[in-house]
């Protein structure tokens, strides 16, 4: 039934400003706002042109799963960069990380997980 038609996927952060600054200043990404006053919400535009839609939420509760994973081919790299534009890297009971928070788990790939200002979990990870 929808298999031609465009989708995308959203969630919630906050802090509409916050969000804004962090996607497109700390991780580079393309963001457009529309709409005004409290109806303002972000589309974020990723790699290979997939968009994101962004909408504010008064009682939001960040995201218990990683809602954005970002593949990449250097990881410590992008670690490294992220964690010197003041990104923390998260560890997880039960995922043995190094001194970066990289877990490197036999079989999977390498990963590292962070979180936007909102809560919302994100990860950069390098497939094997």
């Amino acid at each position: 039934m929808f298999g031609d038609t465009p989708a995308f996927s959203g969630f919630s952060v906050d802090d509409l400003d916050a969000a804004r600054r962090f996607y497109g200043e700390t991780l580079g990404l393309k963001v457009e706002e529309a709409g005004e006053g409290d109806m303002r919400i972000l589309f974020l535009t990723l790699a290979g042109g997939t968009r994101l839609f962004v909408y504010p939420k008064d009682d939001h509760t960040p995201a218990s799963f990683t809602i954005l994973n970002f593949a990449v081919d250097d990881i410590e790299g992008a670690v490294d960069d992220l964690t010197g534009r003041g990104v923390s890297m998260e560890r997880y009971e039960g995922f043995e990380a190094d001194e970066k928070g990289i877990v490197v788990d036999e079989g999977g790939p390498a990963i590292a997980w962070f979180k936007d200002p909102a809560g919302n979990v994100l990860s950069v990870l390098k497939e094997r």
